[in-house]
């Protein structure tokens, strides 16, 4: 086996996650589910600054779409929704080997709260469900708060009781989210959103384990034994051993990559992407901003290792030791991650407010390349009907004034029709 260089093991990823090459038609429904099932997971988070994180997410990959397709897609029982990474949608296909893992395996917080609810409240949850079952779906805030109950945000703790019931269900998969509605959860039961479910054999933890072992390498293109686990939360953290079977039933091959001090993985399925890329003919030409939450940052190691990005998700972080900003963006550029985005979306303003971009240490931009970012901004402003750019600050401070011709530029070659604008 030939040696992929950092490089092409970096464009052999992107293009796995679909962020290799723009678009090449308009996104349609089918390439929304499709761009969903090679990713595998799509995390759902509710920081809206900008758009929310899924539809981010998305928007990275398809281009400019109507955002109510990913709602529709939900509510059309095409994905369902679930404790992975985190919370996410996933394609229903999965749905056993997700409901499976949740059952048999996982640890996460909120499939445990679910637990202690059920344990104590369960008359509770028992009266909730015949309200369901005989008034149909219901959202948290269809429920009155009682008893003194103030209004909290947050986490569990600010819950009032029926929201806590309602995610207990959903965590022992009696309930699941029909749809959305204002990006608020819609419970109904289980077998009414998924009429199939009563007929699913739920597999067993070991094949659940191994399947998304193989789901991760072949979500990441290619990746290193221990970058793995993260990808749907499983444990422990995998060794090379641990890809040994995988290997031996030809579902995976191992590939050196120079630099790694461990080998790389690549599924079978990307025999194709790992030959283009050997050959040197995977190029990457797209760019555009990425939402915190994208795959492609999910792991701090992995990204730091594969494009010498150390990013952290500063919307966690106390104000006063912020670097980049609440909800900074990452900039994909040409197959590099070159910077960070810090925007806010004023909406009612019709204003994409760029306040803070900041330009990786070392990395130098010619005039084609400030141009190309210029128009990742445009197209992210645009989607977000919030045309009016507005940049704040950027570092180096120089480049201000050049993104502004290149805005500058862009608005009259769109003016003129220009094509490529």
């Amino acid at each position: 086996m030939l040696e992929l260089t950092q490089t092409q093991a970096r464009y052999l990823h992107l293009a796995a996650q679909g962020l290799l090459v723009p678009p090449e038609r308009a996104a349609t429904r089918l390439s929304l589910r499709r761009c969903i099932a090679r990713m595998q997971l799509l995390q759902i988070d509710t920081i809206h600054v900008v758009a929310r994180s899924p539809y981010l997410v998305l928007f990275s990959r398809l281009g400019s779409y109507p955002a109510p397709w990913l709602d529709q897609a939900l509510a059309g029982a095409d994905l369902f929704e679930t404790w992975a990474h985190e919370a996410s949608f996933a394609p229903i296909q999965d749905v056993a080997l997700h409901r499976s893992y949740n059952q048999q395996t996982r640890r996460h917080w909120g499939l445990m709260r679910g637990k202690e609810s059920e344990a104590k409240q369960r008359v509770h949850l028992d009266t909730l469900l015949m309200h369901i079952e005989s008034n149909g779906p219901v959202k948290s805030s269809d429920f009155e708060r009682q008893n003194g109950q103030t209004a909290q945000s947050g986490g569990w703790w600010g819950w009032k009781d029926e929201k806590r019931w309602l995610e207990a269900l959903f965590a022992n998969g009696e309930l699941m989210v029909a749809r959305r509605e204002n990006f608020q959860r819609v419970y109904d039961l289980t077998h009414r959103v998924c009429p199939t479910i009563r007929d699913l054999v739920l597999p067993t933890a070991e094949h659940v384990h191994t399947r998304f072992i193989e789901k991760s390498v072949m979500a990441l293109g290619v990746s290193q034994a221990r970058w793995l686990h993260d990808y749907f939360r499983i444990k422990p953290r995998l060794k090379d051993a641990d890809l040994d079977v995988l290997v031996e039933q030809g579902l995976v091959c191992r590939v050196p990559v120079q630099g790694w001090s461990a080998p790389g993985y690549v599924h079978t399925a990307h025999a194709g992407l790992l030959k283009k890329a050997l050959g040197g003919k995977l190029t990457a030409t797209h760019t555009t901003v990425l939402s915190p939450f994208d795959p492609v940052v999910w792991d701090r190691e992995r990204t730091s290792a594969m494009f010498e990005f150390d990013y952290r998700i500063e919307c966690y972080t106390p104000q006063a030791k912020r670097r980049y900003g609440y909800f900074a963006l990452p900039i994909l550029h040409r197959g590099q991650l070159i910077g960070r985005l810090d925007a806010k979306a004023h909406r009612t303003l019709g204003v994409f407010e760029v306040k803070a971009l900041f330009i990786q240490p070392g990395v130098q931009l010619d005039e084609a390349s400030v141009l190309d970012v210029a128009q990742a901004i445009v197209r992210c402003a645009t989607w977000h009907a919030t045309p009016l750019v507005k940049i704040v600050r950027t570092a180096p401070v120089a480049l201000r004034s050049r993104l502004q011709k290149a805005l500058k530029l862009i608005s009259q070659a769109v003016a003129a029709n220009e094509p490529g604008f």
